[in-house]
């Protein structure tokens, strides 16, 4: 495939994009960009959701999980994780946005501890949706620069800056109501290659005419359910409620997801809209693991397996010349779409929370708010473009679980405090919460660089803190456990009115 060809798709693919915009930011103010006037239809927001949560991430490594042993098609565990949460967000978390009418679900903290509280709730979702955002926008700026940009002498800094502006140019003026639109077109691309490319495939092994859902599921790639041993990352129990607290903190605790769901006309839509996307993940995300064993089977037998692995699985056998220009184009366009609906979301989702929650933008006189959120999301953009190049340098792991790795950092306390707020009625000492974050976070990382395999421990083999258990997704839940007990004692202190300097 050309670098021409390449080019010309995504310029396409964004004129459609911009196309969409211009059609939904029509008469646009700060009320249609942060909560697209609260008249989202919930059924197209159940769907454009769809890929916003599985983003580029999903549609490029899950797939290549399924190569690993010790992974196969145990993300399922998670998935069915994923699953619980998603109720706990639409009938716990919700019913409380809904009800204050909360245009950045932070607020929540400042009416029920304070204002720094509030400031700090929102600071730990800017620095997790940006790593996140980085993350996924990093995936579909390395396809770039590889099949497009090096053939012409481009650095990547340069493509990166490229990726951001387009995302810049048809957010800017409608924001989440165009989101809503675009999210649904990408939903609909990415889903689209996914099934075309596992029929092309499938075709290619002569899958279906021996059956091709039992092939995959007798084959050395479909092991999903891990029982065996407690002490491995990949036992059910660690994925099952590691992605319980995952949907809860990145779903339900996250602005860009929420903000979504805060278009729909009522809570009753917006929940219908929260468990259609549950069961509609549970089979999507089946599909790409599906995939992915039958890429592995492909490569097999075309014998290049030692060649490729991981993220790199998927892009190297859709854009080579033996699967065809179609599943070229549609791997191409879906990986945009996935990426994007992600990322252009999050942009949108980062210049709310700062405007709302930092700057308190409703104080501000009307006639200068609009250029406000303008001047913000100008920031938000340039800050992203330097996090992408700052981990182009220094991650190399795959990255669903460099995502799901830092999501137990910054997510773990979000879901502490707010479930203490909403658990109890005490109150805590206001000034106390970033210190206690900042504890939580550092406990956190001391029990996982020092467990087994940790970052701390250069010997991999040798026994960690907790012997050789290995610490997985579980991350998450110990630092939403250690955060919440630290308010409790917080509470107390304050409760008895002792003062501390």
């Amino acid at each position: 495939m050309t670098p021409i060809l390449v080019f010309s798709i995504l310029v396409g693919y964004f004129l459609l994009l911009i196309g969409i915009m211009y059609y939904t930011s029509r008469g646009a103010s700060n009320d249609t960009f942060f909560v697209g006037e609260r008249k989202s239809p919930w059924y197209l927001v159940a769907f454009g959701m769809v890929g916003a949560s599985l983003s580029g991430v999903t549609f490029v490594s899950v797939p290549g999980w399924v190569g690993n042993p010790n992974s196969q098609f145990a993300y399922m565990q998670m998935v069915l994780g994923y699953f619980v949460g998603y109720f706990v967000v639409a009938y716990v978390l919700m019913p409380i946005y809904y009800k204050m009418n909360l245009t950045s679900i932070y607020s929540y903290l400042g009416e029920r501890f304070g204002v720094v509280t509030h400031k700090t709730g929102s600071i730990f979702f800017l620095f997790s949706r940006m790593i996140g955002a980085a993350i996924r926008l990093l995936l579909v700026a390395n396809v770039l620069q590889l099949f497009v940009f090096d053939a012409w002498g481009i650095p990547f800094s340069v493509t990166v800056v490229f990726s951001i502006a387009l995302i810049w140019l048809y957010t800017n003026k409608g924001g989440i109501k165009t989101i809503i639109y675009t999210d649904t077109l990408q939903t609909t691309f990415m889903i689209g290659a996914v099934l075309v490319t596992f029929y092309v495939v499938g075709k290619e092994l002569n899958l279906f005419e021996s059956g091709i859902v039992n092939v995959i599921s007798e084959s050395q790639y479909s092991k999903t359910f891990f029982f065996e041993d407690a002490n491995a990352s990949n036992y059910f129990w660690k994925f099952f409620l590691g992605g319980i607290f995952i949907t809860i903190g990145m779903t339900g605790l996250d602005q860009d997801m929420m903000q979504k769901n805060l278009t729909c006309k009522t809570l009753k839509d917006a929940q219908k809209n929260m468990i259609s996307l549950a069961a509609i993940l549970i089979f999507v995300n089946l599909l790409f693991l599906s995939l992915g064993a039958l890429l592995y089977m492909y490569a097999e037998n075309k014998g290049i397996t030692s060649e490729i692995s991981g993220d790199d699985l998927f892009a190297t056998i859709a854009l080579s010349s033996e699967t065809g220009l179609l599943v070229g184009v549609l791997f191409l366009v879906g990986l945009i779409a996935a990426a994007y609906s992600s990322a252009d979301g999050a942009l949108t989702s980062l210049t709310t929370s700062v405007s709302h929650d930092i700057f308190d933008i409703e104080s501000k006189p009307k006639e200068a708010q609009k250029p406000f959120r303008q001047k913000i999301h100008i920031i938000m953009s340039v800050i992203m473009i330097l996090v992408i190049l700052i981990l182009k340098e220094f991650t190399n792991d795959n990255a669903l679980n460099s995502i799901m790795f830092f999501a137990g950092f910054t997510y773990g306390p979000l879901i502490g405090i707010f479930f203490f707020g909403i658990l109890t009625k005490r109150k805590l000492w206001d000034v106390s919460t970033p210190f206690i974050c900042i504890v939580s976070v550092t406990i956190t990382t001391l029990i996982s660089g020092f467990s087994k395999g940790g970052f701390f421990m250069e010997d991999k083999k040798v026994p960690g803190l907790f012997g050789d258990y290995i610490i997985g997704h579980e991350l998450i839940i110990i630092n939403a456990l250690i955060t919440f007990g630290l308010i409790a004692l917080t509470s107390v202190i304050f409760k008895n009115k002792v003062k501390l300097i």
